[in-house]
């Protein structure tokens, strides 16, 4: 049969779909098909931004190997009613081994853990596919398992079900509702474990695998030849059966499954939340008019149109129109922020009150969000340093436990009581299945994986693993004061004169030169002009002087701007008396930049960035959580010195530049602290980097991003707290779960082996053993979901 005649891809999701019992829709004259209702109120709502996000990802479909990424048609045209190629090219890879990737879902070669998309679709409808049918298998097996178990234990609640029945009838009946929980609900269960030992990477599965058939292939061989048993295993005068074993430690490992495949879904809420923040079509303007078009679509330079009340499509500038946008998604702030023409905004926020006509600057995968959205998706399935720990254990501990379930068999078979081998079969079984490692395995990527997603929704992101485990020690905060601790935005307060210049015309020189300038402080002079409707002239021969201040020349005068120690090197005269009136309004924490017109002072400017509302509140929640908090700024030592002493912060640095805050960070490494740095601009990357963690505050640049390895997106201070008691509650998480694993391991094989028998002539059941496996992985599970309501503040 020709696959490609009557199977298609679904567009919304991806999946391969029979035609002939798949539902469809038509759209312009060419019929799609689809594998769920789902999928299919999905394409009707949109269709066209569905079919062009499908093409574009049929377009981009390469694996790393540069083969098509195709999950059925093998790079075919699909002759389904014109439906054009379509493919998800979706890479796998497993949350534990990362070096394992692949084109669409599967298992892991190494550990036989599912595997999971790298990156988290919106609808995830083929993650949704996956859980659904481990789910169908698990309810088939309780079907099956509940009469089983019923039928088998019977007879130690007073039902002897079995009186009714022939021994080779009664056997048959259990071997009919055992094989199919066995061979089909358990069928992966069993593909996976054999593949382990082909591979010769054992793992849980090898263990369930190895349990399981034991059980079942015992119980078929006494049914079908009942007369070879030797009379070592008999119990109550016959051979006895383990079809209800086999049934029902398939079932309760099925459960373990679905439950963590349901976790895994939960754990990328924060991404997919993230992901549906943008809007799926936008407004282009062309030449022929105005049209709707997917998202997809939009290419740099386009001209796009945001009406009141929707989202902005992508990261772009404002050309014409002006509105109030809400930025909360990005920054946190409630008040929403205006926009004018010539200002930035940012894909995903809301546009509230007016129309604006905006030109696109960051599309696809250049978008503040996409940044974010990758940043997340990259943390969650990175590994902790601590993981190293498990790798080692794993590697050696399912050899070990096969070597524990041949050591009880024969000490059972040896010294045990009558029936010897019964016992022996029973314990040895009990052991492969107490001992499965998949509380092990999960304990530490659900901690990360829902750690991650916690801080996401708090606007926390975190860059990997590594950085979580790194920050939980930190015992030293290194902060810039501008941008971090204040607003960011100073503005001129004050202007004193000296001699007989005027106010406004030292306003207006200053403001000729600093327009010249993107430094903070130059942006304050001019606002103040502008305010003041000055006219401002040219300026000629500019110079910038590092650290210091600049030079022009303006109106036939030389103007020179700047701190006290640039002037006072350049000779400047009257500076004594300038230092002395500035030096009150230094005290109280302002900046005085003095101005020098040839050669001789004649203003100083006092600019104050005023201190965020929440720094306060954040700088205590850091010294509550034991942190010394050490502030950086260029700022004249007097002014560091007010600020310090306002806010209670433990020790500053005043006068110092960006490589002077990369010597500082490396001085405090040197006397053994743990250091975060937290800086907002790309003359603070090189200190994020050097720093143990650095902190990025706000959306900031790519640069600042990429050096940081956690990124505050909305530049809010009490982020730092919150990212502090993230790392220690999810390190915290992972120790649990570690212990919860090894303590669990360590006690359940000698209690499998036998260990109560000799004091209560109790042996544990391999069902019962099976119960406790994944009560294990159950309780890993859960203690990690924890994380998703844990207090960040």
């Amino acid at each position: 049969m020709n696959q490609a005649k009557t199977q298609t891809i679904d567009p919304v999701c991806g999946m391969s779909v029979d035609v002939e019992s798949a539902r469809s829709s038509t759209h312009q004259g060419v019929e799609y098909f689809f594998c769920s209702a789902s999928c299919q109120k999905k394409f009707e709502a949109s269709p066209d931004a569905v079919l062009a996000s499908a093409s574009q990802r049929a377009g981009n479909s390469v694996a790393r190997t540069g083969e098509p990424l195709h999950s059925c048609c093998h790079g075919e045209k699909s002759s389904a009613k014109g439906l054009p190629p379509v493919d998800t090219g979706a890479i796998y890879t497993c949350p534990m081994h990362l070096e394992i990737e692949q084109v669409g879902p599967g298992d892991c070669p190494i550990c036989g853990m599912d595997l999971e998309p790298k990156v988290i679709s919106a609808a995830a409808e083929e993650d949704e596919q996956q859980y659904l049918q481990m789910r169908r298998r698990f309810w088939g097996s309780v079907v099956l398992s509940v009469p089983l178990l019923a039928i088998a234990m019977g007879p130690m609640i007073g039902v002897r079900i079995a009186d009714a029945f022939s021994d080779r009838s009664f056997g048959l009946l259990q071997l009919a509702l055992a094989t199919p929980v066995v061979f089909w609900c358990g069928w992966q269960l069993l593909v996976r474990g054999i593949k382990s030992f082909r591979s010769m990477n054992l793992n849980m599965f090898s263990l369930i695998t190895v349990g399981t058939l034991a059980a079942f292939l015992f119980s078929l061989f006494v049914v079908l030849f009942p007369s070879w048993i030797p009379t070592a295993f008999f119990e109550d005068g016959k051979p006895p059966l383990y079809f209800e074993a086999a049934a029902v430690i398939t079932t309760l490992v099925l459960l373990g499954q679905v439950l963590e495949l349901r976790a895994r879904q939960q754990t990328g809420g924060a991404i997919r939340e993230l992901m549906q923040l943008a809007p799926e079509t936008a407004h282009r303007i062309a030449d022929s008019g105005e049209e709707d078009v997917p998202l997809d679509a939009i290419q740099q330079g386009d001209r796009l149109r945001v009406r009141p009340g929707e989202k902005i499509p992508v990261d772009g500038r404002v050309l014409s129109g002006s509105s109030s946008v809400d930025e909360s998604m990005l920054t946190g702030e409630p008040l929403p922020v205006q926009k004018r023409e010539g200002d930035d905004v940012t894909g995903g926020t809301l546009n509230q009150t007016g129309a604006v006509v905006m030109k696109a600057v960051g599309v696809g995968d250049d978008t503040v969000l996409h940044r974010i959205v990758q940043m997340v998706a990259e943390a969650q399935r990175s590994r902790a340093p601590i993981q190293q720990l498990v790798d080692v254990v794993a590697r050696y501990f399912v050899p070990t436990v096969i070597l524990c379930s041949i050591l009880a068999f024969i000490g059972w078979a040896v010294w045990g009581p009558e029936p010897r081998l019964a016992y022996a079969f029973v314990a040895s079984v009990a052991v492969l299945i107490i001992a499965c490692p998949c509380a092990l395995g999960l304990a530490t990527p659900m901690s990360v994986m829902v750690g991650v997603g916690r801080g996401a929704r708090e606007g926390v992101l975190i860059k990997n693993a590594a950085v979580l485990e790194v920050l939980e020690k930190v015992d030293t905060i290194v902060i810039d004061k501008t941008g971090t601790l204040t607003q960011g935005r100073p503005e001129l307060t004050k202007l004193e004169t000296l001699g007989d210049w005027r106010a406004s015309e030292i306003l207006r020189l200053a403001a000729a030169v600093e327009q010249q300038s993107e430094h903070p402080l130059a942006q304050a002079v001019v606002r103040k002009s502008q305010a003041d409707a000055l006219s401002i002239p040219e300026a000629s021969n500019f110079t910038s002087i590092t650290g210091g201040g600049v030079r022009a020349t303006v109106d036939g005068h030389e103007l020179l701007i700047g701190k006290a120690s640039l002037l006072e090197a350049q000779d400047v005269t009257d500076l004594a008396i300038g230092r002395e009136r500035a030096a009150e309004h230094q005290r109280g924490g302002a900046t005085v930049i003095f101005v020098a017109i040839d050669a001789r002072l004649a203003a100083f400017m006092v600019i104050s960035d005023p201190i965020k509302e929440s720094t306060p509140a954040a700088l205590g929640a850091l010294h509550e959580l034991g942190l010394q908090v050490v502030m950086l700024t260029g700022d004249a030592e007097s002014t560091a010195r007010a600020v310090a002493q306002q806010l209670g912060i433990d020790q500053f640095e005043a006068g110092v530049s960006p490589q002077d805050k990369y010597e500082f960070v490396q001085r405090l490494k040197s006397e053994g602290k743990i250091v975060a740095m937290a800086g907002d601009g790309i003359n603070d990357a090189p200190a994020l980097a050097l720093a143990d963690v650095g902190i990025a505050m706000g959306t900031g640049t790519g640069v600042a991003m990429e050096s940081a390895g956690v990124t505050l997106v909305g530049g809010d201070l009490r982020g730092i707290a919150a990212a502090a008691r993230l790392s220690r509650k999810t390190m915290r998480n992972i120790r649990q779960n570690l212990f919860f694993a090894f303590v669990y391991n360590t006690l359940g094989i000698p209690l499998a082996a036998g260990l109560l028998f000799p004091f209560f002539g109790v042996l544990l059941s391999p069902m019962i053993a099976a119960a406790a496996m994944s009560f294990s992985s159950v309780s890993v599970i859960l203690n990690a979901l924890r994380l998703r309501t844990a207090r960040l503040s």
